[in-house]
């Protein structure tokens, strides 16, 4: 095929195939999102922000699950964060290569594979009925932190690898240890790395609904939660019971509840790239 013939060459055909398949998924996306809007933008409210679940879908609120979404992200970034940090600068840092440490990273990103009811089941056997925690706020977070610890140690990892090694040994020329240049030089360089993987993933596990409906979260909550043992709702559960139903003002009420979930996740999308961007500056 030639372009001078008034043909398409080989190049021209492969760039119009990559066309179509990145923008196919966007226009899906699109409409799926526009549709959503259209649905449940009417339904958005202060009453419905801050209302309880009710039978009645007119009188349906989002404020416990949201608040239940809050603090499960809280207590699920406490308990992630600083082991999947704290391994990542043992793996980059102080491992040695070895059979022990291959196998320790291959099993990393192969669990950043697994998919998500896995690690309900795993939450369920071993938070909810070992250790009997019950369907509590703790029982869930502990069920995301596992999912969330093998992508905060990948992209800890991914961010210490792009701090150069003449930074480490101009710490150790003027007396630092090993430690003293961690914490005073390669931790503050690769900060805007590690924060913007943290929020990323949190983002992520946020819409998470499958470990939570397997470890039994409750799918119609009326309180707030007082501890981190109480039970608790999620916004997924939630959008989820109201698409469960048949009526079709709680479809409604399940659009908007996908409308505050989405303006969640691009806060803290927005969140990351901000965080990156400040921190890169302060440290050039």
């Amino acid at each position: 095929m030639k372009d001078s013939g008034g043909w398409i060459s080989k190049e021209g055909i492969f760039q119009l195939v990559c066309l179509l398949a990145l923008a196919l998924p966007l226009l899906l996306l699109f409409v799926l999102i526009s549709g959503t809007f259209a649905d449940g933008w009417d339904r958005l409210s202060w009453s419905f922000l801050t209302g309880a679940p009710s039978r009645r879908a007119a009188s349906a609120g989002l404020f416990p699950a949201f608040v239940g979404t809050i603090l499960l992200m809280f207590l699920t970034t406490l308990l992630a964060v600083p082991v999947g940090i704290g391994a990542a600068i043992y793996l980059e840092e102080y491992a040695r290569p070895s059979r022990l440490t291959s196998f320790i990273e291959l099993n990393i990103s192969n669990l950043a594979g697994v998919p998500s009811i896995i690690y309900g089941l795993l939450g369920l056997e071993l938070f909810v009925r070992v250790m009997q925690m019950g369907r509590s706020l703790m029982a869930g977070a502990a069920t995301l932190a596992l999912l969330l610890l093998p992508m905060v140690v990948i992209s800890s990892r991914e961010a210490l690898r792009t701090v150069p090694h003449s930074m480490r040994e101009a710490c150790y020329a003027l007396g630092g240890d090993k430690w003293r240049s961690i914490r005073r030089v390669v931790l503050p360089m690769s900060l805007p790395g590690i924060l913007t993987g943290i929020i990323l993933s949190v983002a992520r596990a946020v819409g998470e609904t499958a470990p939570l409906v397997t470890i039994g979260a409750l799918s119609f909550v009326t309180f707030v939660p007082t501890s981190v043992w109480s039970d608790f709702a999620a916004i997924p559960i939630q959008i989820f019971n109201w698409v469960s139903r048949p009526q079709a003002e709680f479809h409604a009420n399940a659009a908007a509840g996908v409308i505050v979930l989405l303006t969640v996740m691009l806060v803290l999308n927005a969140v990351a790239i901000w965080l990156r961007i400040r921190l890169g500056r302060r440290l050039q």
